[in-house]
């Protein structure tokens, strides 16, 4: 599936899959405004894939960085 602004569209079982989560995780995080989503005309929940991107790259270290300490 595609967007019209040419940004692909992503399930939120595919946004799970991407972040090791269950679905309804995601869902729980579009409901609380963490990320992003629109909805299909049939109600369905999608998620834009440059978006999914970005946070995905802010949640995670690459393995060659120091680890962060508190």
């Amino acid at each position: 599936m595609t967007a019209t602004m040419g940004g692909r569209l992503l399930t939120p079982g595919e946004v799970a899959a991407l972040f090791r989560v269950d679905p309804k995780t995601v869902t729980r995080w579009a409901t609380a405004g963490r990320i992003g989503s629109i909805r299909t005309p049939g109600g369905h929940r999608r998620f834009r894939e440059a978006e999914v991107n970005d946070l995905l790259a802010e949640l995670t270290t690459d393995a060659s960085e120091p680890a962060r300490t508190a």
